[in-house]
Parts: C-alpha cells; sequence; structure tokens
C-alpha cells in the first residue's frame, strides 16, 4: 500500500516545484523599474501548499522506515545469511538441505545424496514416484514406491553387489537372471513354478529334506543326458498310488544289490502232496511272470510250479 503512494507524492511535488519556477520566470521578464506604488512578492511555498509539502515528507519517511523495519524482519524470520536461506545452503558442489524439506512441485536434480553420517529419507502421503528421461523428453524409466506396492518400469532391472558388482538380479522382457552363489527359499510352502524349471543341481539344507511335489497333477523330470537320483546316506523311496512304471525304450533296466525284495505279491495254490498228509509250511516259493508282465509267487517243488498256479493270471 505505501509504495503506491509514492508516484503521487512525486508528482504534487513536481507541480509545487513547477508553480515556484513559473513565479519566478514571470518576475524576471518585468525587469522595468516602477517608481509607482512598489509591491513585494513572497519567494516560497506558504499556506496549505507549505502544509501538504511537510506531511508528504513525513508520510515518505514513516513509509521508508516501515520498509526497512519489514526487510529486516524478513530476513530475520527466513534466516538469511551469506551462504543461503534457512535450512538451505548454497556450496560449490551445489545446493545443501538440512532437516526436513517439503516440496509441493516437480523436483528436477542431478543427484541426491545425504550426509555421511546420516541416511536419507524420502517421504510422501501417497507415493514416491522417481522417473528417468531421455533428451526428448521421453520417459524411459520408473520406480514407484506406493502402500500397496513397489513397481518399477524399465527395459531391464538389475540388481549389484556393493563390491565388485557383481548382478544379483536381472530382469528383463525375455529372460530372469539370479546370479547369486545360492537361491534360498524359506517359505512353509516351498517354491511354486507354473512352468518348466531347468537346474543343473538341486540340493537341500544339511539336514532337511528335499521333496519335489505336485499337488494335482504329474511331476516329470527330463534330461537328455539322464537323470541321477541318489541318498549317499539314507534311503529312496518312490511311492504312488496308482501305478509305478520303470521302462527303458532301448536299454535296460538294472536293479544292483545285496537283497531285492518285492512285496505283496499274489502267491498261487499248489500242493503236490496226498489230500490225506499234513500239509508242510511252505517258506519257498518260486517267482513267475504272466504274458501281461505280472509277476506273482507259487510254491517251489521239484520241478516248476508256474504252470500249475497260472489261474492266477486269469484272475487278476
Amino acid at each position: 500500500m505505501f509504495p503506491a503512494l509514492l508516484p503521487s507524492m512525486k508528482f504534487f511535488l513536481m507541480k509545487l516545484w513547477m508553480t515556484r519556477e513559473q513565479y519566478i520566470l514571470a518576475t524576471q521578464q518585468n525587469h522595468l523599474p516602477r517608481t509607482e506604488n512598489p509591491q513585494f512578492y513572497p519567494v516560497g511555498i506558504y499556506g496549505w501548499r507549505k502544509r501538504c509539502l511537510y506531511f508528504f515528507v513525513l508520510l515518505l519517511l514513516v513509509t521508508a522506515i516501515v520498509n526497512l523495519a519489514m526487510t529486516i524482519w524478513i530476513l530475520k524470520v527466513m534466516n538469511f545469511t551469506v551462504d543461503g536461506m534457512g535450512n538451505l545452503r548454497v556450496t560449490k558442489e551445489g545446493i545443501r538441505l538440512e532437516g526436513i524439506s517439503e516440496f509441493l512441485l516437480p523436483l528436477y536434480v542431478k543427484e541426491i545424496h545425504s550426509r555421511k553420517d546420516s541416511p536419507l529419507v524420502l517421504q510422501s502421503d501417497r507415493n514416491v514416484t522417481l522417473n528417468a528421461r531421455n533428451a526428448q523428453g521421453q520417459l524411459t524409466g520408473q520406480l514407484t514406491v506406493g502402500a500397496d506396492a513397489v513397481e518399477a518400469q524399465c527395459k531391464k532391472f538389475e540388481v549389484r553387489a556393493s563390491e565388485g558388482g557383481k548382478v544379483l538380479f536381472s530382469a528383463n522382457e525375455e529372460e530372469i537372471t539370479i546370479g547369486a552363489d545360492r537361491l534360498k527359499v524359506t517359505g512353509t510352502e516351498g517354491a511354486v513354478f507354473g512352468h518348466s524349471v531347468e537346474t543343473p543341481h538341486i540340493r537341500a539344507e544339511p539336514s532337511q529334506d528335499l521333496k519335489l511335489e505336485s499337488p494335482t497333477r504329474s511331476l516329470i523330470m527330463e534330461a537328455p543326458r539322464g537323470v541321477q537320483v541318489s541318498a549317499d546316506a539314507g534311503d529312496f523311496k518312490a511311492t504312488c498310488r496308482k501305478e509305478l512304471h520303470l521302462q527303458s525304450t532301448e536299454g535296460e533296466i538294472f536293479l544292483n544289490a545285496d537283497t531285492i525284495r518285492l512285496g505283496n505279491l499274489p502267491v498261487g495254490s499248489f500242493s503236490a502232496a496226498p489230500p490225506s498228509s499234513p500239509a508242510p509250511q511252505q517258506t519257498v516259493y518260486e517267482l513267475c511272470a504272466c504274458p501281461n508282465g505280472k509277476l506273482y509267487l507259487s510254491p517251489a517243488g521239484t520241478g516248476s510250479t508256474c504252470h500249475s498256479s497260472s489261474s492266477i493270471c486269469l484272475w487278476h
């Protein structure tokens, strides 16, 4: 409000000064001496004009003092110094902010880093979004940290180790690469794969069991040069509800062990002794095979008894 009065005050002072100058010029033009009834005209500003001049000079002085006081107050409140303003410091390396800072509009910077002894915290009521653009202003990468998820949109996403820069995790449109020495899954439900898995080695933790399971579908392990399953310090068990198939299209099925046991095989009925004599306890059986490949046991005799008890092939 006060600065708006300055032009009107200047105009009024100029008008008063022009009136004085016109009066002096008018008196100087009439240089002829007058002998009759000489009159003296006062030179200067008198009356209400003089009072108005003093009032405006006083008003101008008060306005200047108020402006000076307000300037000093603003400098004190905003903490203006030679190095900057408030928590903002201007250094040779750039701009330095100390404490909590709020940005209401987009922030465009080349590099943001914290002090060596404190972390860098980015906080927002909704989300924090980091955008990367090329020279044409097109969006090339985006990282959004929201309340529900963390989303990254880019052509390739990489996670590198702090020492050596080794790629620990890499993902693009074609594949996902895990470069760590070991992938550890600690969930109680294990790892679920929707499609095929290719790996040279699957190993459980020491003193822990390794379980491969397909709850509703089949489990297939394939390798062009062979599949090897070994248990060096324990048992190897393969169980199924219906049928267990061991098939070799070109080679053979080789079972190598000190003892090979086939349990729950059907037993055929055969007796070479007369009906009146008591039947001795049978301890030795003969392993027989049906034409369809089924195996069954037949009581051993002096000769082969498979043909005599072959009716079991018809029952099953």
